[in-house]
């Protein structure tokens, strides 16, 4: 449904060449939701623009729903771009419209017939839990609510495609909750397929497939979400599944550990400890579900003068993640 091949965006400031985009190459399928994380001037908001070619890459393709963007001439451009609806940070609602007129506004834009105008955004509206707040202004509604509006607004063209750029950001925890089930239901309801833009991690756990990390323009870690937490020691892994800071007891060894699925609630620590004679110390732990696996973290420490190796072997037999762990970073 989105597939991105080899995308460079090269902006001239001066005599100096700013690669924002450096050769960026991704693919999200029909009805996934799919996150990009990455720190400030990472290249996301330079990606959402590309996406919708409202910047133009330097070079590389964009094809959404099967249409080549950015190759479309003007009239194929905008027919293409009306099949991908936007969701910002902030509404960017207009003050003197109504929430019914706002929503009513890209359909204007088209042309529709008024009858079908009122119609539709009324419509829209009671999908996104707004029925009752037609004739509201923006400045009597929440930012949870204006957020609504805003994906109301952003279905009115019936797109395949929805684009978010750091929808929740603005919005309290738990608003931000409500706003990512929205996005979720609709998401299923309606089979779209979500590109959320995003640097809150709790986005990408509570509703996201699959997730890319991007970096000075790179994505330098791709994949489903399941798969990129099970990778013990990936940058990504540790952000979704951190474990506290810890202090080790005494000069034994550390090992980290991650496991998941049916291997979660299974009582490995007790199994490695009888096998080996050892006491093992949890020095921190997580659990978490992730995509629907649950996933548990765990950093110990042997005693002083065992040898980790043997243990450790262990663990990956039971299909264990497992890494010794520098002390100084525990």
């Amino acid at each position: 449904m989105i597939t991105v091949t080899d995308l460079r965006k090269v902006y001239q400031q001066g005599n100096r060449e700013v690669v924002a985009l450096d050769g960026v190459s991704l693919e999200v399928p029909k009805g996934s939701i799919h996150g990009i994380v990455g720190h400030s001037g990472a290249g996301k908001s330079t990606l959402v623009r590309c996406l919708t070619l409202l910047d133009a890459p330097t070079s590389g393709s964009v094809s959404i729903n099967g249409a080549e963007l950015s190759t479309s001439r003007d009239q194929d451009l905008r027919t293409a771009r009306r099949r991908i609806g936007m969701i910002f940070q902030h509404a960017n609602l207009m003050d003197s419209r109504t929430a019914l007129q706002n929503v009513a506004h890209p359909l204007e834009i088209v042309r529709t017939p008024k009858n079908d105008i009122r119609r539709r955004a009324a419509e829209l509206l009671r999908l996104v839990g707004l029925a009752g707040f037609e004739d509201a202004y923006p400045s009597q509604l929440s930012g949870g609510q204006k957020q609504r509006v805003g994906i109301a607004r952003a279905l009115a063209s019936d797109p395949d495609v929805l684009l978010c750029d750091e929808p929740t950001s603005a919005l309290d925890p738990k608003t931000t909750d409500e706003i990512l089930a929205l996005i979720q239901e609709l998401t299923q309801r309606l089979d779209l397929t979500v590109l959320i833009i995003t640097h809150e991690m709790h986005v990408v756990k509570r509703v996201c497939d699959s997730v890319s990390l991007l970096a000075g323009g790179r994505i330098i870690e791709h994949g489903p979400l399941r798969d990129v937490a099970a990778n013990l020691g990936s940058e990504l892994s540790r952000t979704l599944l951190p474990l506290p800071a810890s202090e080790p007891l005494g000069a034994g060894a550390v090992l980290e550990i991650l496991y998941s699925g049916e291997r979660a609630s299974a009582p490995m620590l007790t199994s490695a400890a009888r096998r080996f004679g050892i006491d093992l110390n949890v020095l921190a732990g997580s659990v978490e579900t992730l995509a629907g696996t649950q996933f548990g973290h765990l950093r110990i420490q042997l005693p002083d003068g065992a040898d980790p190796a043997p243990v450790a072997a262990y663990f990956g037999e039971q299909g264990v993640s497992v890494r010794l762990a520098e002390k100084d970073a525990v």
